[in-house]
């Protein structure tokens, strides 16, 4: 498996793409929401609820542009015996991309979306997985501003994602991954 680091003119955010058809069909994406995407003092500084800030200003904007929170019933059948195989939700699904936005959750999140990513394009469901995560040089930041407790070492970043993928999780399925920097990061207050 290939990597090639991309760097996005507009706003100098890393990403990673692995295998090279991914990026074709999450170009709409790519242009319309995460070239726009800044992360505000105010959604780091501010308590949130249950959803953040970062969350909500992705998906908000995808919904916008008609992606939906998906959930995938799916079943196998092995000699007439019929078993549900359940699935994890999708954040945002559009166009056979299904995208989630770990910000920051335990980092046993990302075992979860690469799994359920690899059995959906396993059964065709989807062409591509995307995770949108925050990079690691962000700690210092939150730690500037007193959150540095609130995102923590267990949590999802860049460094904890990436030895999953590059060991093999999400298997054959394309991934498209964003890393939230601190070059994306804006003064509100």
């Amino acid at each position: 498996m290939g990597l090639a680091d991309i760097k996005n003119r507009s706003n100098s955010s890393k990403q990673r793409l692995f295998h090279g058809n991914a990026l074709p069909r999450a170009r709409g994406l790519y242009r319309s929401v995460l070239t726009a995407f800044r992360l505000n003092k105010s959604w780091i500084t501010n308590p949130g609820g249950r959803k953040s800030k970062v969350s909500e200003f992705i998906d908000n904007n995808l919904y916008d542009r008609g992606w939906v929170e998906k959930e995938f019933h799916t079943q196998m059948v092995v000699d007439q015996n019929t078993m549900d195989t359940p699935t994890h939700k999708v954040d945002c699904f559009r166009n056979r991309v299904a995208l989630e936005i770990e910000w920051n959750n335990k980092d046993p999140f990302y075992d979860r979306d690469l799994n359920n990513f690899r059995l959906l394009f396993d059964l065709r469901a989807i062409s591509v997985g995307v995770i949108i995560t925050r990079c690691d040089d962000l700690q210092s930041l939150f730690n500037e501003l007193g959150r540095g407790s609130s995102y923590g070492a267990s949590t999802t970043h860049m460094s904890k994602l990436l030895p999953r993928i590059e060991g093999g999780s999400g298997a054959g399925c394309p991934l498209l991954v964003f890393g939230i920097s601190k070059l994306l990061y804006m003064e509100d207050e």
